[in-house]
């Protein structure tokens, strides 16, 4: 008999799984799987694996390949092992203009490491640059685990990575 994989998912990752799932008809699974991959992704310490995405797609009835397409298409869905700490920083037009860029090479320097990667003690990863993160009028700014900084400076972006553990 063929074992389930849904024992990977913990049981708060199943509880919030199936709080989204109420919130669409019972025949529209696939609604839910955005915010089942994203807890998912948190309970694994920020990235998913091939086996949790077959629990998902196990738990939600789905083929595996649908749940594939939408962990690689979406950039706040990492798919190998990266820092505790997601950074994004807005590099669209609107930011650029404001000092993106002098922004995304600070942290660079500061960290000592490149766009898509990880600090060598797991603290920090700088995603990979993001096109828009919608918020054209506090650029230049950047998303730390969610939560939005804007009108960034240098000095700024350092007092919000030195409190990172």
């Amino acid at each position: 008999m063929k074992s389930s994989k849904i024992e990977l998912l913990t049981e708060h990752t199943r509880h919030e799984i199936d709080h989204w799932l109420r919130k669409y008809p019972a025949e529209q699974k696939q609604s839910a799987l955005l915010a089942a991959l994203r807890e998912t992704q948190h309970q694994n310490n920020g990235y998913l694996t091939t086996e949790l995405m077959d629990a998902v797609a196990e738990y939600l009835g789905l083929p595996p390949i649908s749940v594939y397409e939408v962990a690689t298409f979406y950039s706040m869905l990492e798919t190998k092992p990266c820092g505790r700490h997601h950074v994004s920083i807005c590099t669209n037009i609107s930011c650029a203009l404001m000092g993106a860029d002098d922004i995304v090479a600070h942290c660079e320097r500061k960290l000592g490491i490149k766009m898509g990667e990880s600090t060598p003690d797991g603290r920090i990863f700088l995603k990979v640059e993001e096109e828009c993160l919608a918020a054209c009028d506090g650029g230049p700014m950047m998303q730390v685990d969610h939560v939005y900084y804007e009108r960034l400076t240098p000095e700024a972006v350092d007092a919000i990575l030195d409190k990172l553990e």
